[in-house]
């Protein structure tokens, strides 16, 4: 099972966050009871992959990290030392990515940000993507996919849509 699978909300017109990082727009699907998917797929995950402003992000509000059971790789320009089982990864990522696949026994979920998807993309190092997408055009901020990226071919596995709007589509890449 140890598939690299991106989970992720974005806007309809693509959009990851609004300028200056600014996630708010998420807020308009929020339901009490309702988490879309993600307990049930947090449950068959053991390692995380995230890039070090989105875990600024998540530590900005929550007090607690949320996946501490999870060994967790936030990768970042700047050394710092591990938090228990948060470890602040500086060096190559496809070579990690490379390592934690013959290593792990489950899913390997990427929680973002946009610099590490592409660059996953780009290595062909991410199997799956689950993206819920928010019902609202945001304008500007920060796109998930880049441009000039490789082109891939996805295979539509499953499409949930929801209450609130949200659509939730689950692609392999083939």
């Amino acid at each position: 099972m140890n598939k690299v699978v991106l989970y992720i909300s974005m806007s309809l017109d693509g959009y990851i966050a609004k300028p200056n990082d600014d996630l708010s727009f998420l807020s308009i699907v929020e339901q009490e009871g309702e988490d879309y998917g993600f307990q049930d797929f947090i449950l068959n995950v053991d390692t995380v992959i995230i890039g070090r402003k989105t875990y600024d992000w998540i530590m900005n509000v929550v007090d607690e990290f949320p996946y501490k059971d999870k060994t967790t790789y936030v990768v970042t320009k700047t050394k710092r030392p591990s938090i228990g089982n948060i470890h602040f990864y500086t060096q190559d990522l496809p070579s990690l990515v490379k390592k934690l696949k013959s290593e792990s026994e489950r899913y390997i979920y990427c929680d973002g940000g946009s610099q590490i998807v592409n660059e996953l993309l780009k290595n062909d190092l991410l199997d799956e993507i689950i993206i819920s997408v928010i019902p609202i055009l945001v304008g500007n901020g920060t796109k998930l996919f880049n441009d000039n990226r490789p082109e891939k071919m996805l295979k539509l596995t499953n499409v949930t849509s929801y209450k609130t709007g949200l659509v939730q589509l689950h692609y392999k890449i083939e």
